[in-house]
């Protein structure tokens, strides 16, 4: 015969089992604190309790993103056809906004299909609704095949239960901002392959002038290319193009112009140099597009005067294709602090980050959900309070990939930054080192947005002093 013990501590098991996935049961770190006989007091009370689960979205509906046609799922109480399809023009998409309004929908979930889901998303917007903007991972749970009504209607009864989490999606403001910086970078990467084929067409033709310039798309190097174009051969003549500041001499120049000169390979440099002339004019309009957007925007500054730059050579880079205008001054009065103060945070990489997530950082409770909403926090997969695995989460965020590339720029930097990333390589190797880096950053710059606070370099050698004291105190 069992002992009452065994009997209790098999009932425990047996409760554990069936409640252990429950919506209301204990979060790990509570349960670990409990002793056994808390344990079986919190398992009876979970029995004795209804773990149905609790309607957060009671006028809910799903929609399920086509490129054609989508399909929306409403409560089967709300009309009599609780699934409708819908086409993708403007005039399906409002008459879709009106029967939800007449089926007394406040709230929508739809998947991030491509950028199809962009023109429903607009619409439902202006129509008053709250749209939801949920990840597809976090709706793969159906099992057996799936149709285009039964997703909608998984959506829905997903979202009626608050089991799906919206995505972040900035300000209209900000997305106009986007849209013309994102232009700006295509235009940017469109001019260097560009450069890169004339490079190669050069080559070809054993004009080695990239030996000699360092950057062909500059003053010297435009002024020769433009100059062979128009019928000029003689290598002196091209040689005279050279700019002062240009450290190779004329003869070392004339040397490099003396090849094999094919019409067909100057005929593929005329096309690339003519393709490199449109794409710095549309830039030029990108930029005339981003002063007035920027010039349109709020004005945070409250009064208060963008900080002098005292580090040297900080704005003493060469300009390449930086905008032509203030854009530093532009994005201290957008957002009220200049985040070009931080170590390895140029103006781009400002630009860009306010771009893609723009000054309001309420929308994070803190900095650490900033860090994990960039990818940036470790992903470690824990079992038994043990790390059994580390992955990786790919990510194609804009900000992120400034973030890292601002890290990485840390290498050869005498600040405190700089010396932190060295110690950091040195321990765990590059890439960790880049990524820990990035999310570093990542805080420095949520606290700049959200408390205002001013970013100060306290220099390598105060880290290396910090550093060897901790050191020594081990």
């Amino acid at each position: 015969m069992k002992s009452k013990a065994s009997e209790e501590s098999q009932t425990s098991k047996s409760t554990h089992k069936k409640t252990s996935n429950s919506p209301t049961s204990p979060i790990p770190g509570k349960w670990n604190e409990l002793n056994r006989k808390q344990r079986r007091e919190m398992m009876r009370k979970m029995q004795s309790e209804d773990l149905s689960l609790e309607i957060v979205h009671p006028h809910a509906a799903g929609i399920d993103i086509g490129n054609e046609s989508h399909y929306v799922a409403v409560p089967p109480s709300r009309d009599s056809q609780p699934v409708r399809c819908f086409g993708c023009t403007t005039a399906e998409l409002k008459t879709m906004a009106e029967w939800l309004k007449r089926c007394g929908i406040r709230t929508a979930a739809m998947q991030s299909t491509g950028v199809y889901w962009i023109a429903v998303y607009d619409i439902l917007e202006d129509a008053g609704f709250e749209v939801y903007l949920v990840n597809a991972r976090e709706t793969k749970n159906l099992p057996g095949r799936k149709t285009d009504v039964q997703e909608s209607q998984w959506l829905m009864k997903l979202h009626t239960y608050g089991l799906l989490r919206n995505s972040f999606r900035p300000s209209r403001q900000i997305r106009m901002l986007r849209t013309y910086w994102r232009q700006r970078q295509d235009l940017v990467r469109s001019g260097g392959r560009h450069i890169q084929r004339m490079q190669k067409v050069l080559t070809q033709m054993n004009i080695q002038l990239a030996n000699v310039i360092s950057d062909i798309s500059g003053t010297t190097g435009q002024a020769i290319i433009k100059a062979i174009l128009a019928g000029e051969r003689d290598p002196h003549e091209l040689a005279a193009y050279r700019n002062a500041r240009v450290q190779a001499s004329e003869e070392q120049i004339a040397q490099s112009l003396e090849g094999n000169w094919q019409d067909d390979l100057l005929f593929v440099l005329g096309q690339e140099q003519s393709g490199y002339e449109f794409c710095q004019k549309q830039m030029a309009e990108c930029d005339r597009q981003l002063a007035q957007c920027l010039a349109q925007l709020e004005d945070r500054s409250q009064g208060a005067t963008l900080p002098q730059e005292t580090r040297k050579n900080r704005l003493k880079k060469k300009k390449g294709n930086k905008p032509q205008f203030d854009l530093r001054a532009e994005l201290f009065r957008m957002s009220g602090t200049d985040l070009s103060q931080i170590d390895g945070v140029d103006v781009m990489t400002a630009m860009t980050i306010l771009s893609e997530v723009g000054w309001d950082m309420s929308k994070w409770k803190t900095e650490n959900n900033f860090v994990s909403w960039l990818k940036l926090c470790p992903d470690n997969k824990i079992s038994g309070d043990k790390v059994i695995g580390k992955g990786r989460t790919p990510t194609n965020n804009r900000a992120t990939s400034a973030l890292r590339m601002a890290a990485s720029n840390l290498r050869l930097s005498d600040t405190y930054l700089g010396a932190q990333f060295r110690r950091l390589r040195s321990r765990l190797g590059a890439p960790v080192a880049t990524k820990a880096m990035a999310a570093k950053l990542a805080r420095l710059i949520y606290r700049m947005l959200r408390y205002g606070m001013k970013y100060v370099d306290q220099g390598a050698e105060f880290y290396e002093a910090q550093n060897h004291k901790l050191q020594m105190g081990r």
